[in-house]
């Protein structure tokens, strides 16, 4: 979450976005949120799917400055999948993205390991926990800096006079810790032409609890603030139809800032599939709109492709921004790689585990 508010144009909207990136400690956000599932809630690892990989990436404020860019990848799965005794889902993942912002390419790259574990609460609904641990380095290009106070009323910019901003390092390391929960029911079953599935997921994280030192200013305490996350959203066919609706909820609270997203995505089945041979895949489009409060307003569309799935999405900034970036945010696209939607769950045996 970049909480950037210019009230100017031209080389000073530059300037202004270099400066809140070089003083704001705030996260990345997607628009895609549940595809970026790390970054959402560490208790999403395995949740959903015995094994996934996905890849990420958002560009945006094109029209402002430099743009601010980010890439992200991510691995998750389950390391009990078939253990037929278990009570729960022991699972694991890999996380990690890099965010460059603003004219100074201010620069994050964070890396983190999830673990998590699944409680079996009946054949359809699990309780996780999951904890993240990572080490995380900032810098930026310390050259070439135009700052207010270096701004003369009738001369114009002077880089003789001093900026008054002291810098302990371009570049430094921190460490990072986070943990999550999210209960989950999952049922899938039956014909793929009854159209049942159904998936729910309702979540809330906690992010940097450690509160790591976030600063390059010299002799500067600025600490990190802890991110708070809670989502639901779900996954319902609609029975004996084509049709699939996706409905999301996503909250954000970082120190000063808050950020919600509300909407949904519809789905179509163009094909089911083969499910006894396999020879024929399974093909669903989805469309969808989402409204980031008092920001953006975001249209996506995704398709599914047997395990593969593709998304892009586009925020249209509707914020006190508009002037400057002329409504134009930013896009986003994501590939990911999933073995299933992990179907239904009893203590000791998996049932009914099968994809659309």
């Amino acid at each position: 979450m970049k909480g950037i508010v210019l009230h100017t144009k031209g080389p000073l909207a530059a300037i202004a976005i270099s400066i809140a990136a070089l003083s704001f400690g705030q996260d990345i956000h997607f628009s895609q949120f549940e595809y970026s599932p790390m970054n959402l809630n560490p208790a999403l690892a395995g949740a959903n799917s015995p094994m996934q990989g996905i890849i990420n990436y958002r560009n945006q404020w094109s029209t402002v400055g430099v743009p601010f860019s980010t890439i992200g990848a991510s691995f998750d799965g389950r390391l009990n999948e078939n253990n037929r005794q278990r009570n729960g889902i022991f699972a694991a993942g890999i996380n990690f993205f890099n965010d460059q912002s603003g004219s100074r390419k201010v620069n994050t790259t964070l890396a983190n390991i999830n673990l998590a574990y699944h409680l079996i609460l009946d054949k359809n609904s699990t309780l996780g926990i999951g904890l993240q641990c990572g080490y995380g380095q900032r810098s930026f290009n310390s050259g070439g800096e135009q700052w207010m106070s270096q701004y003369d009323p009738v001369a114009g910019f002077n880089p003789a006079l001093s900026s008054g901003e002291g810098f302990n390092t371009p570049q430094f390391n921190y460490l990072d810790a986070g943990a999550g929960m999210v209960y989950t029911y999952n049922m899938s079953g039956g014909y793929m032409t009854q159209n049942i599935r159904k998936r729910i997921n309702i979540g809330f994280s906690a992010f940097h609890l450690n509160r790591p030192y976030y600063s390059f200013i010299a002799q500067e305490n600025e600490r990190l603030a802890i991110r708070y996350s809670a989502f639901f959203n779900a996954d319902i066919g609609i029975r004996n139809t084509r049709a699939i609706v996706q409905p999301g909820i996503f909250y954000h609270r970082q120190g000063g800032h808050q950020e919600i997203m509300i909407g949904t995505n519809f789905g179509y089945i163009i094909h089911e599939g083969s499910r006894s041979t396999g020879f024929t895949k399974p093909i669903t489009f989805f469309a969808g709109f989402y409204y980031r409060v008092l920001d953006a307003a975001v249209a996506r569309i995704m398709l599914e492709y047997d395990m593969f799935s593709l998304g892009f999405a586009y925020d249209v900034n509707i914020s006190a921004l508009t002037p400057v970036s002329r409504s134009v945010g930013g896009f986003e696209l994501f590939l990911r790689y999933s073995m299933g939607d992990g179907g239904g769950f009893r203590a000791g045996k998996k049932i009914n585990n099968y994809r659309f």
